[in-house]
């Protein structure tokens, strides 16, 4: 492409091919930058400036894609939960999620959430009132809002337990039954 038309080009639809091109870096385990990431795309920095402010504004997007992609892999394939060990199923999906992506898990959960990012505030929200409802469904007596933050913070634990390496298992199933057994441990004392 000459340099005349070069600078008279448009992006399509800049914003999803600047995720596209900061996931990759991230999940390969690469540093990015806004400049990098306009490099990638093939625009100028100021260009991507106009849909991100910021480095941080461009983690929060990433975040907010991470938690999409983590309620569709919590939703995947399965009925909201009836019982126990659904809901320990739950759990098995929450940390695989993190074992497999676990440089966009840490970019969703270490940073603080961006309340001004309705996407990212509407899909935390939206996991939330999943957990709630199942919550409600299996214990119905009980408290759905404070067993959905308990159990969401089992999940997230045993997930940053395995990534950080203080907790190990040979396979990915042996962390499955691993999550599912102290997930039932914890219901049993219920």
């Amino acid at each position: 492409m000459s340099t005349s038309a070069k600078e008279t080009y448009h992006h399509g639809d800049l914003r999803a091919s600047a995720l596209a091109s900061a996931m990759r870096s991230l999940e390969a385990g690469e540093q990015f930058s806004l400049r990098g990431v306009a490099r990638d795309v093939g625009v100028s920095a100021p260009a991507l400036y106009r849909h991100f402010t910021d480095r941080d504004a461009l983690e929060s997007a990433l975040a907010a894609e991470g938690l999409r992609d983590l309620l569709a892999d919590l939703t995947a394939d399965r009925d909201l939960p009836a019982s126990a060990d659904d809901l320990g199923e739950l759990a098995v999906a929450y940390v695989d999620f993190a074992l497999r992506r676990p440089a966009l898990f840490r970019i969703m959960f270490t940073n603080a959430c961006d309340e001004g990012d309705e996407q990212r505030v509407e899909v935390v929200d939206q996991i939330h009132a999943l957990l709630q409802a199942a919550m409600a469904l299996v214990f119905p007596s009980g408290d759905a809002d404070a067993l959905a933050d308990a159990g969401w913070a089992f999940a997230h634990g045993m997930a940053c337990l395995y990534i950080d390496g203080k907790l190990t298992a040979d396979s990915p199933d042996q962390i499955a039954d691993h999550v599912r057994t102290s997930f039932a441990a914890i219901v049993a004392l219920h």
